[in-house]
């Protein structure tokens, strides 16, 4: 018998496992969820990506707008796309924030972006679109959209009142009340800009 101590596996050279739940994405420990909730509340899994995931989230309204407009222009389905997108990331939002809450251990767990798909959506409503018959319709529809999508992402990080506030609301409705306001938000100042400033610029 020899009179070295026996030493666990991990002590020879390897180094102990580390837990579950330190290896899920942001240590937000979502992987926990269902994976259809887990698909709602980062949006297809754009929540995940980094930097900024916030940006990532705010992408997919953008991205149908200037697809819409560019088959479409300024048709009544674009409005209606983005209501029917802004409801839906909603109830999204309400039905499963709360899971999110328990499962991540935090109130707004930064990979939980399906609020900013809704906020987004309310930004780009009602815009000066044009139909893209020239380079210069198209240049006008891509400059809106990103104003809208700028603004948002301003008005998402600055959370003016009562943006702020509304955040200590329970549950999902406390994730998506606070881009809903900034939306609100950035939806009054991209149509002020819209319809008072730049017209005369470009």
């Amino acid at each position: 018998m020899s009179g070295s101590p026996s030493h666990p596996p991990e002590a020879i050279g390897e180094p102990p496992p580390r837990p579950a739940r330190a290896l899920l994405p942001g240590d937000l420990r979502l992987a926990t969820l269902p994976r259809f909730e887990r698909f709602v509340l980062t949006a297809g899994g754009l929540g995940l990506l980094r930097p900024a995931p916030g940006t990532w989230g705010s992408l997919p309204p953008v991205l149908l707008t200037v697809a819409m407009v560019g088959f479409l222009g300024p048709h009544w389905t674009v409005n209606a796309s983005l209501v029917v997108l802004a409801v839906a990331a909603s109830v999204g939002c309400v039905r499963f924030g709360a899971n999110a809450e328990r499962a991540s251990g935090r109130k707004d767990a930064s990979a939980v972006v399906i609020d900013e798909v809704a906020g987004q959506a309310v930004a780009l409503l009602a815009l000066p679109w044009r139909v893209p018959a020239s380079p210069a319709d198209w240049r006008w529809n891509l400059v809106w959209a990103l104003v809208a999508f700028l603004a948002f992402r301003a008005m998402d990080i600055l959370k003016p009142p009562p943006a702020h506030q509304v955040q200590r609301l329970k549950g999902g409705l406390g994730i998506l009340m606070d881009d809903l306001i900034a939306g609100l938000y950035a939806l009054a100042l991209t149509q002020i800009v819209a319809r008072m400033v730049l017209p005369g610029v470009m």
